[in-house]
């Protein structure tokens, strides 16, 4: 694929439909280069994705997302991104931020989650590297360790905590704009990308979050569209 098109993976929940087209809504709305969207969704991944179902684990998604790779054939630069997000700014400005020395890029979260239960009644794990993988620029011919049979079979840590690359200086540094943690880090007005980690707005009790009117806003455009 070309350079100059985004090739965005994005983590789909059935519990989370919505948030997955408001999602894209964003980035499409203020991207000023092509994209193109590929939502991982697990009844399209039947005899690629085996893997039962883990108790901790919050989203179908949670392991899935390691797959961009090799669904990309380990070729270019593919992108994941968490559904649970909103695009605030021109996507290929992110996009614009790959440097092929790196093997993956991200932003290096170093914070301890303030609460206790995730969205649904989830537990809230408490790991290193929590939420680098919510947001992941994948250099892929360097990301070959994860294939198939790996993602499969490595434990949830190995995946998360970036184990099948040699060392931690093979991950770029994405700036913390990129994928700002609602409700964990203080509001910012030059948040590009808001991440509503620990449950959206269209869950009830997170409605009054920092940036929720934004995406109510962009649900709204998009269910205009919708229904017209």
């Amino acid at each position: 694929m070309r350079d100059d098109v985004v090739r965005i993976f994005v983590g789909f929940d059935s519990k989370e439909i919505v948030a997955y087209h408001v999602l894209c809504e964003s980035i499409l709305e203020r991207s000023s280069i092509p994209v193109v969207f590929s939502p991982i969704v697990l009844s399209n991944l039947r005899g690629i994705f085996e893997r039962e179902r883990n108790p901790l684990q919050s989203t179908e998604f949670s392991f899935s997302r390691f797959l961009v790779p090799y669904l990309s054939d380990y070729q270019g630069w593919s992108m994941f991104i968490d559904c649970d997000m909103l695009a605030r700014a021109d996507i290929a400005e992110l996009w614009a931020l790959r440097d092929d020395s790196y093997a993956a890029m991200c932003v290096k979260h170093d914070y301890v989650p303030k609460i206790e239960t995730k969205f649904l009644g989830q537990t809230q794990t408490k790991y290193e590297k929590k939420n680098w993988s919510s947001m992941i620029l994948f250099n892929n011919a360097r990301c070959r360790a994860l294939s198939k049979g790996f993602v499969n079979t490595a434990t949830g840590l190995q995946l998360h905590q970036f184990k099948w690359l040699d060392s931690d200086e093979q991950i770029g540094v994405v700036p913390v704009v990129w994928n700002y943690l609602v409700n964990e880090y203080e509001y910012r007005e030059d948040a590009k990308i808001v991440h509503f980690t620990d449950g959206g707005p269209y869950f009830e009790e997170y409605r009054n979050d920092d940036y929720a009117e934004e995406w109510f806003a962009m649900r709204d455009r998009v269910m205009s569209v919708q229904q017209r």
